[in-house]
């Protein structure tokens, strides 16, 4: 008798969905799957609107990673008012990218801190009660304590550049609405209200130490875990450098060799393509010349550090350096490593934001630029979880006809399930009795966690998030069943 595995929805990642997993009547699998479940309507939401609530309306969107879309938003809208990528003043695309940095920081110590660590502390098998961020706070204090301060370091970031920690409005069409004053620069060079962006850059620099320690301690898990070739892609800078706000779009295979040759993004569409399939509401995104099947690829820290020829500041590229040597200048393809690659990236926007606070350009007064209006326009960034497009059309009433959404966790579909199968396959296929084992539960979450998915950039996430996995027979006959985090 055939059976099916569901695991819904998938815990520590933001928003909602469900793992299927299908066996054969001798336990082979036969299928396994990653299910977005929620309804995503934002690209219709907006058609309608005039283009200048863009920035402000679309990064609703999302709570956790709203400053991405803010900023692609209004990277999407400068073209409307044309004003071309690099026309922007110095002090407008400084304080974004300060903002953007301050984005990254959080979010990548959110992901870290509070949904990975827990799984690294304790072990993929440990007891659940104590594998989560309360654990953490509990058996590792002064881990839990830097966490909390440099997420907050990185959100005070926003406040200032953005007006506000969540739902900011400090990007406008052609530039920005405030710039940075002496005050609010001094608050993060001091040290005296909170801590320094030095010390930013000395915890960043530990907490790479620890991925490095924890490597070499636990290296068949974590070189050996989901691991996979595939296609990377990201932006890069026109010199090749790592380049998080803007850039040229390149790709590469699992070999290095150039799929996509540092293009302009704003002709994405001709090089990229989305499929449907029936049974998610989340796109699966290719580039066009290797097609459906062969054209998949990862974004992401992973992808970033696998597309950049170096990265521009000097106590990220050392260890980049170290990171590229592992693989012997060769792209990684091993997903856990993508921890690795982020924390990387947590120290490179510690020495950004340390740059662009001691720029006196912060404190000009030319913030915004205006052109003559276009009817089409397109923004992409890197955003925490990788690349990010926004494209939008207008008409003669200044009114968006069309918008395409293609977020960072979309771009990763197809990585996130050929991880789940790569679990599926080596911890469930061909046992002669499985069991649903906690430790089973967490391990194919654990594969889809190492992308930091934001489910709800794609979809629409409402109410809490309890975890229910179930055993049906091929008539979908529930056999056996466990639950938690469910009233």
């Amino acid at each position: 008798m055939s059976k099916k595995i569901t695991i819904e929805p998938i815990t520590r990642v933001e928003g909602h969905g469900k793992v299927t997993i299908k066996l054969d009547k001798n336990n082979k699998v036969t299928q396994s799957r990653l299910h977005i479940v929620e309804f995503r309507g934002f690209e219709r939401f907006v058609q309608g609107r005039p283009y200048w609530e863009l920035p402000v309306l679309v990064q609703r969107l999302c709570g956790i990673c709203p400053v991405s879309h803010h900023l692609a938003a209004a990277k999407a809208t400068d073209i409307l008012v044309g004003i071309g990528a690099d026309e922007l003043t110095a002090t407008a695309e400084k304080m974004r990218r300060l903002m953007h940095y301050g984005q990254i920081f959080q979010s990548h110590v959110l992901h870290f801190f509070h949904l990975v660590s827990p799984d690294l502390l304790f072990g993929i098998d440990a007891d659940p009660a104590i594998r989560n961020i309360i654990g953490v706070a509990l058996k590792h204090k002064d881990l839990a304590v830097r966490g909390v301060l440099m997420r907050k370091f990185g959100q005070e970031i926003i406040k200032v550049t953005a007006g506000k920690k969540i739902h900011g409005t400090g990007a406008i069409p052609g530039g920005i609405n405030k710039n940075l004053t002496i005050a609010e620069r001094d608050y993060f060079l001091d040290g005296k209200a909170i801590p320094s962006v030095d010390t930013m850059i000395e915890w960043a620099l530990d907490t790479v130490e620890f991925i490095k320690s924890y490597q070499k301690e636990n290296r068949q898990f974590i070189d050996g875990y989901a691991a996979f070739p595939s296609n990377h892609l990201s932006l890069v800078a026109k010199d090749g450098a790592l380049d998080l706000y803007h850039g040229v779009l390149r790709a590469v295979d699992a070999e290095g060799n150039r799929i996509l040759d540092d293009i302009d993004y704003s002709e994405y569409y001709k090089y990229i393509a989305e499929e449907v399939r029936s049974w998610s509401y989340m796109k699966f995104p290719f580039i066009k010349s290797l097609g459906k099947e062969k054209g998949w690829y990862r974004v992401g820290p992973l992808a970033r550090l696998n597309t950049c020829d170096y990265i521009p500041t000097p106590l990220a590229q050392k260890e980049f350096e170290e990171y590229k040597s592992y693989t012997h200048g060769k792209p990684n393809n091993m997903s856990m490593h993508t921890h690795w690659a982020r924390l990387i990236e947590t120290l490179h926007s510690a020495e950004r934001i340390k740059q662009l606070l001691n720029d006196p350009d912060l404190q000009q007064t030319d913030l915004v630029k205006k052109g003559q209006k276009a009817s089409v326009g397109v923004g992409l960034l890197e955003a925490p979880r990788g690349t990010l497009f926004h494209h939008y059309q207008i008409n003669e009433n200044d009114q968006v006809t069309m918008c395409n959404l293609i977020v960072s966790t979309t771009n990763n579909n197809e990585p996130m399930n050929q991880a789940v199968n790569w679990v599926a396959m080596n911890t469930i296929s061909g046992k002669p009795e499985p069991q649903i084992t906690e430790g089973l539960l967490n391990g194919v979450e654990v594969a889809i966690r190492a992308y930091d998915p934001c489910l709800s950039c794609a979809t629409h996430a409402i109410g809490k998030m309890p975890l229910e996995v179930a055993f049906v027979d091929e008539y979908e006959k529930v056999i056996s069943s466990k639950c938690k985090n469910i009233d």
